[in-house]
């Protein structure tokens, strides 16, 4: 029945009329999702991951019937928190730079030609990433006091390793959810299965609850002294290309694939490693958090469709 209805939404969403009739698709709460909507988050997607199109057009539409739904459940949950879902001119302005920038686009202007090719504008990611960071503000003010970042550590391994050539790793991740123990193999056998067959980007925005997930698992360059000792034994022997066997976190399994490597030279910068790192292990747990967060709410919603 479920693959009935992601062949009904898909041939809306691909239709080519001009005009196309607006149809329910989900009810959450007082909000709704339309297959407009799904269209929307279809070419949001793809924009965001071009790696997507190469995807079986069902996979994709199961994609973006999933993001778009994460969505209008953290959008209820922020309007409990916050005024309005707007951001801080400067703040919206380095987020959307960031993404201009990881699709190699050089300008603003650049960015919203290229927007119009997929049927966006600035202000449909404006939208967008305004959610996705009041989110993220909500999770730091819930769950903060439960961070646990060793800085202490942190900072002795960089200065250890101050004078010497340090490594640094160019990663991607998948974040995927188990039930038991038991499925753990069962599910990273899967995921390497459709990393084979449609390729890490593709079966990151399949499989991963990670913000990465939009941009094909994409946690760009990381060095040595910011991983923990368990994600740093599962990658130190991998060749560039290869992945890892599964990682198990507080609340999922993680996978990761080395992109490529490099070395640091000498005198680095401690203050910017100290601080890179830090944030890189405080932002791993908040990721934890945040799925944990949702998965709560989500089940006090009434859902529909």
């Amino acid at each position: 029945m479920k693959k009935k209805i992601l062949v009904f939404l898909f041939f809306l969403i691909l239709s080519q009329a001009q005009s196309i009739e607006i149809k329910i698709i989900h009810t959450i709460q007082n909000e709704i999702i339309t297959n407009i909507d799904i269209k929307n988050e279809f070419k949001y997607l793809v924009a965001l991951n071009n790696s997507l199109k190469k995807l079986d057009k069902e996979k994709i539409l199961s994609i973006s019937n999933e993001s778009i739904i994460r969505e209008k459940i953290k959008k209820i949950e922020i309007l409990k928190n916050f005024k309005e879902i707007k951001l801080n001119k400067d703040y919206s302005s380095l987020l959307i730079k960031n993404i201009y920038s990881n699709l190699n686009l050089k300008s603003l202007s650049e960015f919203e030609l290229y927007l119009k090719d997929y049927g966006l504008t600035l202000s449909d990611i404006k939208t967008k990433i305004a959610i996705d960071a009041l989110w993220n503000e909500l999770i730091i003010q819930k769950y903060a006091t439960k961070i646990n970042v060793n800085k202490n550590q942190i900072e002795k391994e960089i200065l250890k390793n101050s004078k010497i050539q340090t490594k640094e790793y160019q990663l991607s991740e998948i974040i995927f959810e188990v039930i038991s123990k038991e499925e753990i193999l069962k599910k990273y056998n899967e995921v390497v299965k459709s990393i084979n067959e449609e390729g890490f980007e593709n079966s990151a925005a399949i499989y991963s609850f990670s913000e990465s997930a939009k941009i094909g698992g994409d946690i760009g360059w990381i060095n040595e002294n910011s991983l923990n000792d368990k994600i740093k034994k599962n990658i130190k022997n991998l060749k560039i290309g290869e992945i890892t066997k599964p990682i198990i976190l507080s609340n999922g399994i993680m996978v990761l694939k080395l992109i490529n490597t490099k070395s640091s030279e000498a005198n680095i910068d401690i203050g910017d490693k100290l601080k890179k790192a830090f944030n890189y292990e405080r932002n791993r747990q908040l990721n934890q958090y945040s799925k944990i967060y949702y998965n709560k709410i989500k089940k006090n919603l009434n859902f529909d469709g």
